[in-house]
């Protein structure tokens, strides 16, 4: 089973569905991180990001590995971040990375977040969740996870969330069927019980 978690950033999309996926007993996902990683491989060794996004290897899990090198914590560097979001508009990017976490996800139960699982990489999720929260309240959350500026954090947003919704391949946007949920004034707590009642109502726990 596939629950496809999408959203722009600062949604909460990370911190729901890895809490999602420990409630549920599912494995978790982070498609982000993987554009990180090949973001920061490119980055470091000045090679296309096409050719790092074929060549490397990312492993997802506790840490994030490149090439079996832990990049838990440098991918999420303001720097890589920018480069993620520009390669993220790359098709032969897009396609390597997502061929890649449909392997992963071809058996087993996940929880899946990024901005394109439930419209591209699993069209057939049971459950599909768009996470959304005002632009100031995802500024804030950013800010605060970054140690950054909240106007400065809020001005590149709005450039981000633009590429992300006007970006040729894998546009931002809710999947057909998705349940759109705005997490503004919600706790992490409230988002998954939500989400696990999908779950119940679909019938699946």
């Amino acid at each position: 089973m596939i629950v496809a978690i999408d959203g722009p950033a600062g949604a909460g999309k990370s911190t729901v569905a890895r809490a999602a996926a420990g409630a549920l007993g599912f494995t978790y996902l982070d498609s982000g991180a993987m554009y990180r990683a090949v973001a920061l491989g490119a980055l470091e060794r000045g090679r296309p990001p096409a050719e790092v996004a074929r060549a490397a290897r990312v492993e997802l899990g506790g840490a994030v590995r490149l090439d079996g090198r832990d990049v838990t914590e440098a991918i999420r560097a303001p720097a890589v971040s920018e480069a993620a979001s520009r390669i993220a508009a790359d098709p032969e990017v897009r396609a390597a990375l997502v061929e890649r976490q449909r392997e992963l996800m071809a058996t087993g139960d996940w929880v899946a977040e990024g901005r394109d699982i439930g419209t591209v990489v699993a069209p057939d999720a049971a459950i599909k969740v768009f996470l959304t929260a005002t632009p100031e309240e995802r500024a804030r959350r950013r800010a605060e996870e970054l140690g950054a500026d909240v106007e400065a954090v809020l001005a590149d947003q709005t450039l981000r969330d633009e590429r992300d919704r006007t970006r040729a391949h894998s546009p931002l946007r809710p999947a057909p069927g998705a349940v759109e949920l705005d997490t503004t004034g919600l706790s992490v707590d409230q988002v998954v019980e939500h989400i696990a009642d999908l779950i119940r109502s679909a019938g699946r726990t």
